[in-house]
């Protein structure tokens, strides 16, 4: 049974889809068409604009990774000029907005001794993380520049910090819709195979990006790193919620001892004028 037959015939939960950091960089890192197809949706560029993708980070799939702790993010050179760093998160550590800057600003600093400023390359991060970051200003797809806070004068286009929240797609613009950017959310957060199939349908990348979901969850050393990423993250969940329930715990126990202290303070009110009454 060939590849096409195989996929087109499966059906049911996918094993690992791509919100798993591993399975998101195996597939980016071993099909150029699928990462390049990304690319354009995400900058707006039509495949004519692109002459060059190149990840400048490569792994050995499939080989083990000694700490759990490993950044899986992909660090691409776009057009021999534009470097662009692209990261699943789906596990909120609740310092993304710092940790995207420090990338960002470490991406962009690509200049070697004796090189001018002029020669830099310009530097873009790419997130995908399936939470909200401003919950007062949920959006799906967001761009953020150097700009003057008065008037909006952009300072440069030079580094640009790009979000995509998975858990808002249905906040997707007209604009997101027209790049299929609400299409590539919709693949990465796909759970059946039914689901995958039907959004490959409709995009040729991405039905590209689906049969490479198939093949590496038919190759058990792929499966076993998926897995362990998994659990690293469900531990992470679990040490989280701890926490969380822990600072509860103390807020309930502060907040009981602050509760005794206005007793206190107040049957101390009390006695004093008691007192008073007696002296009189």
């Amino acid at each position: 049974m060939n590849l096409n037959t195989s996929f087109q015939n499966a059906h049911g939960k996918i094993p690992y889809g791509m919100t798993n950091d591993y399975m998101f960089r195996a597939v980016l890192q071993s099909n150029n068409k699928v990462l390049r197809g990304l690319i354009c949706s995400l900058l707006h560029l039509t495949e004519k604009e692109v002459f060059s993708v190149e990840i400048t980070n490569p792994i050995i799939l499939g080989e083990s990774i000694e700490s759990k702790e490993v950044r899986l993010d992909i660090s691409v050179l776009l057009n021999k000029r534009t470097i662009i760093n692209l990261e699943m998160q789906v596990a909120n550590r609740l310092n993304w907005q710092n940790r995207s800057v420090v990338y960002l600003c470490r991406s962009y600093d690509s200049l070697t001794h004796g090189q001018d400023y002029n020669e830099a390359k310009s530097a873009i991060h790419i997130g995908f993380l399936d939470y909200t970051l401003f919950h007062n200003r949920p959006e799906f797809y967001a761009s953020y520049k150097l700009i003057n806070v008065k008037n909006y004068q952009k300072y440069s286009d030079s580094i640009t910090l790009n979000v995509i929240d998975l858990s808002q797609i249905d906040l997707a613009t007209e604009e997101d819709k027209i790049y299929h950017i609400d299409g590539w959310a919709k693949l990465f957060k796909a759970t059946t195979w039914e689901e995958v199939k039907m959004l490959a349908a409709k995009d040729e990348n991405m039905r590209e990006a689906a049969k490479s979901i198939f093949v590496y969850n038919t190759e058990e050393q792929i499966r076993k790193m998926c897995r362990d990423r998994e659990e690293y993250y469900q531990d992470l969940r679990n040490y989280e919620r701890a926490i969380s329930d822990r600072d509860i715990t103390i807020s309930s126990y502060e907040r009981a001892l602050s509760a005794k202290d206005e007793q206190i303070q107040q049957l101390h009110a009390e006695i004093e004028k008691l007192k008073a009454m007696k002296r009189l």
